[in-house]
């Protein structure tokens, strides 16, 4: 029962902070809830039992590629004229966050005959070996395609963030 209610509510925190990142003018506001919504995942992936796809949400979607996301953030240099009003304020994510966990626990309350039981787990779920496996044999392909789109993305800031000789920027 704990457990689902942790789930529930670290549901709640992604799904809270997605709406952030896709409504906030500001994008290291975005960034930031971003951040906050990988690790809501990362909590969820614990609590399945899931602890080596924790490690590597925190380590390399908050870690690593938050740091590149920010970094072309910078290399954008973005004015206030250019972001704009601040629309989002801190008594509204509260609101929206609050509502949200009143609308789950309600959810919780009025359902919980629907629950189906809990599956265990084969013994070597989860671990380095079998991911490994799967990952360098069935999925290698989307692997490597993840890794050359963001080498893309990456070299497509710095050229778009480039400043010409003759600027005066």
């Amino acid at each position: 029962m704990i457990q689902a209610i942790f789930f529930y509510i670290f549901a709640a925190s992604a799904v809270v902070m997605a709406l952030v990142v896709v409504s906030a003018r500001n994008p290291i506001y975005s960034a930031a809830a971003l951040i906050g919504c990988l690790l809501s995942v990362a909590c969820i992936f614990v609590l399945q039992s899931a602890h080596l796809l924790a490690l590597l949400q925190v380590l390399v979607y908050a870690g690593a590629i938050m740091v590149l996301v920010l970094f072309v953030l910078m290399l954008l240099n973005l004015s206030r004229d250019e972001l704009g009003r601040r629309r989002i304020t801190v008594r509204r994510v509260t609101g929206v966050y609050l509502v949200g966990a009143l609308v789950t626990l309600m959810t919780i309350r009025f359902t919980k005959h629907l629950w189906a039981p809990a599956v265990s787990l084969e013994p070597g779920f989860g671990t380095i070996e079998e991911v490994g496996k799967i990952l360098y044999t069935k999925y290698l392909l989307p692997f490597e395609m993840v890794s050359l789109l963001l080498l893309a993305a990456i070299i497509g800031a710095v050229v778009l963030t480039r400043k010409e000789k003759g600027d005066g920027r």
